[in-house]
């Protein structure tokens, strides 16, 4: 890993300290039970590219995309505006991790791939476009990519369901919403290419499913509110719905929209 700088001068909007400050406070709660997306969606990314040189993945969190992209790229930035969440993020020799919102500090026209894992609609979109603008090379290619609500039972999806609509709904910031509707009303400067489906699919138990859902932003403010009690009867209840069983298959949907810069 290369570690460079914090950004050296003010970026156009307060993104940074808007989304750093919901996962800061839980980032080895983030880091632990986050799901990992398939290496399906990878194969694709690098596949539709015309070069593997630079990557440039935002909004990195704990580094899981840079990692795969690692794999598959000769060099990868990583930018997060979180310290708490880059300092979760494992050393990779072909990794830099820089914490800042759209900083790149990357050369014009050298990114051959800029993606965005369950980030995008915190962004503001303006700057951030220019500075892909500015750092992609010609074909290079743009995707962001996020998974919605997982299906584990009819039973444990109701349960979640309710708590995701019901107890946490007040909790939720703003840009969730982006998410539940595949990120369709957000204008993206890109010809869009047609995308394969993907999914995320994972063994659980039940506690690594409780884990998860104590890493949502929604959780962490409710709790940050008083609502302990709330967190321990959703959890209680899932435990119920789930039965004896020591682990299920859960999946999350995916969406992608992808495409180079118009």
């Amino acid at each position: 890993m290369t570690p460079l700088p914090p950004r050296d001068r003010p970026e156009a909007d307060d993104a940074r300290g808007h989304f750093a400050h919901l996962f800061s406070g839980h980032a080895a709660t983030y880091a632990a039970f986050r799901p990992t997306y398939p290496t399906a969606l990878y194969d694709w990314l690098a596949g539709v590219v015309r070069g593997h040189r630079q990557a440039w993945d935002v909004g990195t969190g704990n580094g899981q995309v840079a990692m795969a992209l690692a794999a598959r790229f000769e060099r990868v930035m990583a930018t997060d505006p979180s310290a708490a969440q880059l300092a979760a993020a494992p050393p990779h020799e072909r990794v830099s991790y820089r914490e800042t919102t759209y900083d790149s500090a990357l050369p014009d026209g050298s990114v051959d791939l800029v993606t965005v894992g369950q980030a995008l609609h915190w962004f503001a979109l303006s700057p951030f476009f220019t500075e892909v603008r500015r750092v992609l090379a010609p074909g290079g290619v743009f995707a962001a990519f996020a998974y919605v609500h997982s299906r584990v039972t009819p039973e444990v999806d109701a349960v979640t369901m309710y708590y995701h609509d019901v107890t946490c709904a007040a909790h939720w910031a703003p840009e969730h919403h982006l998410i539940r509707e595949g990120y369709r009303s957000m204008p993206l400067p890109i010809d869009e290419v047609q995308v394969p489906p993907f999914e995320i699919r994972s063994a659980m138990a039940v506690e690594q499913y409780l884990g998860f859902h104590r890493s949502w932003s929604a959780t962490q403010r409710l709790l940050q509110a008083g609502g302990e009690a709330d967190v321990l009867r959703f959890e209680a209840a899932v435990r119920d719905a789930w039965g004896a069983v020591g682990a299920r298959d859960v999946v999350w949907p995916m969406f992608v929209r992808a495409g180079t810069l118009r």
